[in-house]
């Protein structure tokens, strides 16, 4: 086996949907994969367009936006290496629900739709795997408009640290250090205010001694206790 198919192999066991495949499955898999390179704010995915692949984060990150009418962004998400997009549209067969773009240089696998629908019927625990991935993704856009109707600023801005921290964050001693911090503007169009009420805000919870700064990262101070004081119960 070449270094290449290797490769993308180790991609595709970073991904929890692929876990219980084998070698031979994911030596498949990675022979049907079509590597893509995107340079730094590249459209992927455009809303309502039609399309017939599944994609994997191999590196970079991206950002998950919906358009609302009057042209506001609204962003839904922020997707790294090992995530996966673009599934609704293999399962269904309408458009795409959403924009997909790059935040950063990003390599990315593709599959296409018949390989895709092939594994699920051949796999059962990778259909019930992504079932499970969609359950809660629905259940975390829930959450998002729940503490976006609920919560003041101050708790809109840190719900979503929360959530950036769960997805991606480094702990460390209590406190949690939040690596690729998206833009401003991107934080502001997830929580429906705008770019200076985040500073406002941000800056606010530095006062509060929550947060701090070391260069370009962000750090959650005493984290659990950050987590169980903004967090909404639900």
């Amino acid at each position: 086996m070449s270094e290449h198919l290797d490769a993308i192999m180790e991609t595709l066991k970073l991904v929890p949907l692929f876990a219980d495949l084998g070698d031979k499955d994911l030596a498949h898999l990675a022979n049907v994969c079509q590597e893509k390179t995107y340079d730094k704010d590249s459209h992927i995915l455009h809303q309502e367009e039609t399309g017939d692949n599944f994609f994997i984060i191999e590196s970079g990150s991206v950002k998950v936006t919906r358009l609302a009418e009057d042209g506001r962004e609204a962003v839904l998400a922020f997707l790294r290496e090992g995530d996966f997009f673009g599934e609704l549209a293999i399962l269904d067969g309408e458009t795409r629900s959403a924009n997909v773009i790059t935040l950063t240089v990003c390599k990315i696998q593709t599959i296409n739709r018949r390989e895709f629908l092939d594994l699920l019927e051949h796999h059962p625990k990778v259909a019930t795997t992504l079932l499970t991935e969609l359950a809660q993704r629905l259940r975390k856009t829930d959450m998002h408009l729940e503490y976006l109707t609920l919560s003041d600023a101050e708790g809109k801005i840190a719900s979503i640290l929360i959530e950036l921290a769960e997805e991606g964050g480094t702990y460390k001693m209590g406190d949690v250090t939040l690596g690729e911090m998206p833009m401003q503007q991107d934080i502001a169009n997830m929580a429906g205010t705008t770019r200076e009420t985040v500073s406002r805000m941000m800056k606010k919870l530095e006062e509060k001694k929550w947060l701090s700064r070391d260069g370009q990262q962000v750090i959650i101070r005493k984290y659990s206790k950050f987590k169980e004081i903004y967090q909404l119960k639900f």
